[in-house]
């Protein structure tokens, strides 16, 4: 196996952690390979990849879509994030809670993000490049945006003034969100 999984308290949330091969050269791992990752319970069916630079204490999200939910498997090519995935699926047990991950070019860490659980992520280096594959199109007209220091949820952001979009400076809180939030489904 070339990865492994580490738990997360939010089901179907899964931090992976790949297998690298290095020596003095650099280093290889496999970033995505269908059948080693199908054996782990990812999906194996991504219709877009995603590339997003952004420079420090920028941060994105939180952000879902609904309807056309989207999986999202995230990894950082180059600098570090603070990713964070927060439940948002009404009737979920663990629904308004949340997990954060350090990911790194160095460390080479991946996230997947299941159709809907939220998605945000804070650079925490000079500047971050981040690559995701989706298991679903993006849809503007479906993309939720929640307020990244909603205090319902509580996120221990690693920035107390983060660099923001108008977007998502105006996003609205969890509760004010229920009617729009997807259904937890097992």
């Amino acid at each position: 196996m070339t990865v492994t999984i580490e738990a997360t308290t939010i089901p179907g949330v899964q931090l992976i952690v790949p297998v690298v091969h290095g020596d003095a050269r650099g280093y290889l791992f496999e970033s995505w390979q269908v059948d080693r990752y199908a054996a782990i319970g990812l999906p194996t069916r991504f219709v877009q990849d995603n590339v997003s630079r952004s420079s420090g204490s920028v941060l994105r999200g939180l952000h879902v879509q609904h309807p056309y939910p989207q999986g999202k498997l995230v990894q950082v090519l180059d600098g570090e994030v603070f990713d964070v995935a927060v439940d948002v699926r009404r009737g979920s047990p663990t629904f308004g809670q949340w997990v954060g991950y350090h990911l790194s070019s160095t460390n080479h860490f991946q996230i997947y993000i299941p159709p809907g659980v939220a998605h945000g992520f804070c650079v925490t280096s000079e500047s971050a490049l981040l690559s995701y594959k989706c298991t679903e199109f993006y849809r503007p007209d479906a993309e939720i945006a929640i307020a990244w220091n909603d205090p319902a949820i509580g996120v221990a952001w690693p920035v107390d003034v983060p660099i923001l979009s108008p977007r998502d400076a105006a996003a609205g809180r969890l509760a004010d969100l229920d009617e729009q939030l997807p259904r937890w489904s097992r």
